[in-house]
């Protein structure tokens, strides 16, 4: 009896857990597991993923700098393949038998189940030629996208581009599949998350004929695409296209700041590019010659090369001897083009306080100037320590911040550096003497000497140089955005005594005669720097006005000759055109030599590296 009793309990207990087995199944199946009806139904279902229109860009007085324009790509989804005519396909889309091909297979190897693009960026034209034909292609279907379009063909280098994401960017980051596009540089990459808006995701019923028959579920499971947020910069179109057309002809760069904000008004990189070329099926090709262009067009030289100062980094020497409290008063000696551990470059009045000596970019004052800035000191490497500490408080040397991305730091050469060459203790101040120069191993950015400009003109702080100045979502108002502010305590005063001696240069200096403006006061420092390839470098950093400035630019023109020659009427350009809104007639030659003016074709090109 008892034995019977335990079979029954031991049957009806097999049975109920069967049950349950069976219950929990069907629950997850019906319920929880709603991809396995996708699934399951795969043969009248299509899974297409909403692009949402990535956010668009204007200068910081509202012109359309970049938007969206329609396209579409052929996706197929592999198992669903059958026999097709590949040539007649390849006709109606402008591939070849080849291409489509390897497509094809790339797409297999990828996912037999997941649809994969083959085909990217059709024409509208194309598209609506296609769609009439489709139903002769089973597992191929159409996508939409948008693709960028820029009006001005203006700031290549400062927008970016946007390009496919590949493996190692989809095994990085769980939003991106194959096919999708990503930010790859500037403005496109360093605000990707918020320009790239939420892809949404639909389900459609479709026939045989590859043709929609409704959403699956009356779109219970669809999601909704987010469009992405659009950017407001900080350039002035206008000023950046003037910038580009005075840079044609020439290796070089333009970086101009609205001191008080940080703001990046205009930054040019020459030669440059049609941001347009990376738009398209076309993509590839013109990335390919781009890179294989031996003047470097997709080289941003204003933040990724880095170069001697030149006698513009006189007024940082300056501003670190003021602020030890040794050149108040103090009068230097030159001996002109005579003998001396450096150098000037011509005659003119001795001894010299340091106002004229910024006037006259005289070397030897300089030199003597650093030599006290050293000594004053224990050790020279205690003296290069604080020195150096000094310059990359002041934004050289080092990457700044803000928001620019593949900003390289440049170089102030170390204690360490110097002793790795010289031995510990092997060395002194005139050992590294070509540093009160801006020469040697010294090497800045354009960006870090327009940054340093502002420093000087804002008299003691300057704010992270950026490229965008607010978020804005669905149209409401601006999300503006904040940058770090960092302070140099250098003293009032003796931030004036630098900008006097900046206006002199100007007025009366080494800048006067390409530099100087009839309504306006402008307060610069010409570079002349030695390049062992060529022609020197062309170098001038300035802002205006005086007093409360608007703008501060840093000009750099390799193989400029000398600073007056290209940068400085470059700059006083920039200048006269953002405060001014027109050049004067009696500075118009100045305007058609820069724009007319051919260096690339007589030159070795050289790069800052």
């Amino acid at each position: 009896m008892d034995l019977y009793s335990k079979r029954k309990y031991l049957i009806i207990g097999l049975f109920s857990l069967v049950s349950l087995i069976i219950v929990i199944r069907l629950f997850y199946i019906q319920v929880i597991d709603s991809s396995y009806k996708i699934s399951a139904a795969s043969n009248v279902l299509r899974r297409e993923i909403n692009y949402p229109a990535r956010g668009v860009i204007f200068d910081r007085n509202g012109k359309l700098l970049v938007y969206n324009q329609a396209a579409y790509d052929v996706l197929i989804t592999p198992r669903e393949l059958k026999s097709f005519d590949t040539l007649s396909f390849c006709h109606l889309v402008g591939v070849d038998k080849a291409e489509l091909i390897s497509e094809i297979n790339k797409a297999k190897s990828y996912s037999r189940f997941k649809p994969s693009p083959i085909i990217k960026q059709l024409s509208s034209q194309m598209y609506a030629v296609l769609q009439e034909q489709l139903f002769k292609y089973p597992g191929f279907f159409i996508q939409a996208r948008t693709l960028r379009q820029y009006p001005s063909k203006i700031a290549a280098h400062v927008l970016g581009y946007v390009g496919e994401v590949d493996q190692k960017i989809i095994d990085g980051n769980p939003y991106y599949e194959n096919g999708d596009y990503i930010g790859r540089s500037g403005i496109e990459r360093a605000y990707e998350d918020q320009l790239r808006g939420i892809k949404g995701i639909s389900y459609k019923m479709v026939d045989v004929h590859q043709i929609v028959k409704g959403s699956f579920e009356n779109g219970r499971l669809d999601t909704a695409a987010v469009i992405g947020k659009n950017l407001v910069s900080t350039l002035n179109a206008d000023l950046q296209a003037y910038g580009e057309r005075l840079l044609s002809g020439k290796v070089g760069s333009i970086v101009a700041i609205e001191p008080s904000t940080g703001e990046i008004l205009v930054l040019a990189s020459s030669p440059t590019f049609d941001p347009g070329l990376f738009v398209g099926r076309e993509r590839s090709r013109n990335y390919a010659k781009l890179l294989s262009d031996p003047y470097k067009p997709m080289l941003n030289r204003a933040i990724t090369s880095s170069y001697p100062p030149g006698s513009t980094f006189k007024l940082a020497n300056a501003l670190i001897g003021l602020q030890d409290g040794l050149l108040q008063s103090v009068r230097y000696s030159c001996a002109g083009k005579g003998s001396s551990p450096i150098k000037c470059t011509h005659n003119h009045e001795t001894p010299l306080p340091l106002i004229s000596a910024i006037r006259e970019s005289c070397n030897s004052f300089f030199w003597q100037s650093f030599k006290s800035e050293i000594n004053h000191y224990a050790t020279p490497a205690d003296g290069l320590d604080a020195f150096r500490k000094s310059l990359l408080e002041m934004g050289l040397g080092k990457k700044i911040g803000g928001d620019l991305f593949s900003e390289t730091s440049g170089s102030v050469p170390s204690v360490a550096y110097y002793n790795k060459y010289y031995g510990a203790g092997g060395w002194n101040s005139l050992t590294i003497r070509s540093l009160s120069i801006g020469q040697g191993e010294l090497l800045v950015t354009p960006l870090q000497l327009s940054n340093m400009v502002s420093l000087i003109a804002n008299r003691g702080y300057y704010i992270a140089p950026h490229l965008v100045r607010g978020i804005q979502e669905n149209n409401v108002a601006l999300d503006t955005l904040h940058f770090e502010k960092h302070v140099f305590a250098a003293g009032a005063a003796n931030y004036e005594m630098i900008v006097d001696g900046m206006e002199q240069v100007v007025e009366k200096g080494t800048g006067r005669t390409t530099a100087k403006l009839d309504s306006l006061t402008v307060c610069g420092k010409t570079g002349t720097i030695q390049n062992p390839h060529g022609e020197a470098h062309s170098a001038f950093v300035a802002f205006s006005p005086k007093i409360n400035p608007k703008i501060a630019i840093a000009v750099y023109i390799e193989n400029g000759v000398w600073g007056a020659k290209y940068a400085a009427p470059i700059a006083s350009l920039i200048i006269e055109k953002y405060l001014k809104g027109k050049i004067a007639p009696n500075r118009q030659h100045f305007e058609d030599a820069m724009i007319n003016s051919d260096l690339i074709s007589t030159m070795n090109i050289e790069h800052g590296d």
